[in-house]
């Protein structure tokens, strides 16, 4: 097993792939990029940065691509948009702040990395910005309740150059028991007992260099780089039995938003 460096938490870079165009939320996104499209009245990329800001980090690198500008303004336009201030029109401009809402610590890279740039080569991209020995990797339309600390220990544990999230996302569709021409049993909705890649993956440095190209537009970090990652044996994963689920579709957006609004969004962990 290689020889990790210790990195602080608060030192390790999140990447998160926000270059998606949502082409299935049309009903929810036909004017945003996707992870501008809100839950709860917050973009759900919100909702992941307050994920990551609960264990301890605060340095983002956003990998923007559709409709980018719109990501930067609405983080330039933050604090502004959730505080009382006091606007002088004379000199300057200076704006004076009275209250302290949503007064974030976080330092965040926005990275232009192309409007039709695939995952792997996003990463590539912003390698430049990565100057930890390590960076934690997730998409700009997957939440849920992971213990990002537990992820970061196995990652560390195992000695591995990544190691990614496995969740039980919720099947689509409905199951039924049947004995003969009866139905014994009937659930509506139940979640895979297989594992799927959740994201919320860690990665050491050199996996940039050894796995991804940046001049490789059509690289999807889900299929060569991880594919020879596993192949090589140095690919892990933590198994998340929680809450997760991915915004694909207008039906997620709408339960996402019924969960917020129930008081059972179970990925709010920021406020426990």
């Amino acid at each position: 097993m290689p020889d990790r460096p210790d990195v602080p938490t608060a030192d390790i870079p999140v990447v998160i792939l926000c270059g998606g165009m949502g082409t299935r939320l049309r009903e929810a996104s036909e004017h945003l990029p996707k992870p501008l499209v809100d839950i709860g009245g917050r973009p759900i990329l919100w909702h992941i940065m307050k994920t990551y800001s609960h264990h301890g980090f605060r340095r983002f690198v956003l990998c923007l691509g559709y409709k980018g500008d719109m990501i930067k303004d609405y983080f330039l336009d933050h604090r502004s948009r959730w505080n009382d201030f006091t606007l002088r029109l004379r000199g300057e401009h200076e704006l004076e702040y009275h209250t302290a809402v949503e007064d974030e610590d976080w330092e965040i890279t926005f990275a232009e990395t192309g409007l039709t740039t695939a995952t792997g080569a996003r990463i590539a991209r912003v390698a430049e910005y990565l100057d930890a020995p390590r960076f934690a990797l997730t998409y700009g339309d997957g939440i849920g309740a992971v213990d990002i600390t537990g992820v970061l220990k196995t990652h560390v544990a195992g000695g591995k150059l990544g190691t990614l999230t496995g969740v039980h996302p919720a099947g689509r569709y409905g199951e039924m028991a049947i004995a003969g021409d009866d139905v014994t049993q009937f659930n509506e909705k139940q979640s895979q007992t297989g594992y799927v890649n959740g994201g919320f993956f860690f990665f050491e440095r050199e996996f940039i260099d050894g796995y991804l190209d940046p001049g490789a537009t059509e690289q999807m970090l889900e299929h060569a780089p991880l594919q020879r990652l596993a192949r090589d044996g140095q690919l892990g994963v933590y198994r998340h039995e929680a809450f997760w689920m991915g915004m694909d579709t207008f039906r997620d957006w709408k339960e996402l938003n019924s969960l917020w609004d129930s008081g059972s969004a179970e990925w709010r962990v920021w406020e426990d």
